[in-house]
């Protein structure tokens, strides 16, 4: 007999497709917040030779303001922590779409690479120009390279460990 709390329509194929809540979201929001991160450090801490502390001092003038570029070590951390928050959420987001579009399980590689544009255009289209940063000038060497970062930083690691996730719950489930 078959488990009516697995899927609506009383089969196990739609559980066979998601991926797991935890591996989605915990794992994925640790890892695109670490590679993002390490992104934001070399990019624009020796890049464009941005001083290292002021790199997430700016996430923190999302919630703070000017006031966080003049917060030290503390805004510093403060804005670790809401980098790795923003990272959640957009592990959260993925999840919760691949729930219902199983094709970003299936195909992860060009739905987590779009995902990972879509992300970074409402963070920063969006999200930052709401938040107490407001508008920020646009450089195009500089959105390329951030696209393209979140494109194989972001997006991508989600994607394929969304798809990792998934085969692992099956295995679970058919165990």
């Amino acid at each position: 007999m078959k488990d009516k709390a697995f899927s609506h329509s009383g089969d196990y194929t739609s559980i066979l497709e998601h991926p797991r809540a935890f591996d989605a979201i915990i794992y994925g929001g640790l890892i695109v917040g670490i590679l993002d991160g390490l992104f934001a450090f070399i990019y624009y801490g020796q890049v464009l030779e941005i001083p290292t502390i002021r790199v997430f001092q700016s996430v923190a003038s999302g919630l703070l303001g000017q006031a966080a570029f003049e917060g030290g070590m503390r805004t510093f951390l403060i804005g670790i922590v809401l980098h790795f928050v923003v990272a959640l959420c957009i592990a959260v987001v993925y999840y919760a779409i691949s729930l219902k579009l199983p094709i970003l399980i299936r195909q992860p590689v060009i739905c987590g690479l779009i995902y990972g544009v879509l992300s970074y255009l409402g963070m920063n289209y969006a999200v930052i120009p709401l938040s107490a940063v407001g508008p920020r000038k646009f450089s195009l060497p500089v959105f390329l390279t951030a696209i393209i970062a979140h494109a194989l930083l972001v997006g991508l690691p989600l994607g394929l460990l969304a798809k990792w996730s998934a085969k692992a719950n099956k295995r679970s489930v058919l165990a």
